[in-house]
């Protein structure tokens, strides 16, 4: 199969299984699809992405993590962990978000590839980093869908309109309680990539590193103030949507922010 049609094949069911969660979310009468409907198809999405992946990212010449490729590897560990939760977990639902997202990543790595490798001879230590780094983005993530569903059922619930979709989600204590294990996950690992990450930072000027690693420390921080607030005073509600929320975006600056300023504006 060629990578162009695998890509296809995979975004579509993507796409499939996102409309399906819209369907059962949205609509109320008529036929309604079975919850593990959509996550069987979801799955059959991230295998052909897996093949994707293996097919492009992973070579001789070390592992290619150029822009658009890391992208891809990103939004794979995103719907990954979406799809593994949801067989234990009322999260699927964030696959109306997420897997569109991922859908527009395989999309754009067909065809805007660009070539960056991390060589088979980069340390563990580095290696170590980028694993870390990858699942902390990726729960970090999930938690922002999280709060956005849990900032649109806060509001209707405010406004007393508790119909449509807003039935089929997990009560709003429930929603939070999901929030906050996935902020406190998210922020191990984020922990634990920043310590890895100085393991091999020898001048952050030198290696471009300096706009990233701030702004990683930055969101470091905004999640760790959250759960202190949480712990000690009980933020819940907007605090925690709008904390978990800032955190994120700065996270998606810190990492791709910096990759396409990098890659795209200068050029190294």
């Amino acid at each position: 199969m060629t990578h162009t049609l695998l890509a296809t094949v995979a975004t579509l069911c993507y796409l499939a299984a996102a409309a399906l969660i819209g369907l059962r979310l949205f609509r109320k009468e008529g036929w309604i699809p079975e919850r593990n409907l959509a996550i069987f198809v979801g799955f059959a999405g991230l295998a052909l992405h897996s093949w994707l992946l293996w097919d492009s990212i992973f070579s001789s010449a070390g592992l290619n993590l150029g822009f658009y490729h890391a992208l891809a590897l990103t939004s794979w560990t995103i719907i990954a962990l979406l799809l593994v939760s949801s067989l234990t977990k009322p999260v699927d639902n964030l696959g109306l978000i997420l897997l569109p997202a991922a859908a527009l990543s395989l999309i754009l790595e067909a065809n805007f590839a660009e070539v960056g490798f991390l060589r088979p001879t980069a340390s563990w230590a580095l290696k170590i980093h980028v694993l870390l780094s990858m699942l902390a983005y990726s729960l970090l993530t999930l938690a922002s869908g999280q709060a956005i569903l849990l900032a649109v059922q806060d509001r209707h619930l405010r406004r007393r309109r508790a119909g449509g979709f807003i039935r089929t989600l997990p009560p709003l204590q429930t929603m939070e309680s999901l929030l906050f294990e996935m902020i406190t996950a998210g922020f191990v690992l984020l922990t634990l990539a920043l310590l890895s990450g100085f393991a091999f930072l020898e001048n952050m000027f030198a290696q471009h590193l300096v706009h990233k690693t701030v702004l990683s420390v930055l969101a470091w921080l905004v999640f760790g103030g959250l759960l202190v607030g949480r712990f000690r005073k009980g933020w819940r509600g907007r605090t925690a949507i709008i904390w978990t929320l800032g955190g994120f975006v700065i996270l998606i600056l810190a990492y791709f922010g910096t990759k396409a300023v990098l890659e795209f504006i200068l050029k190294t």
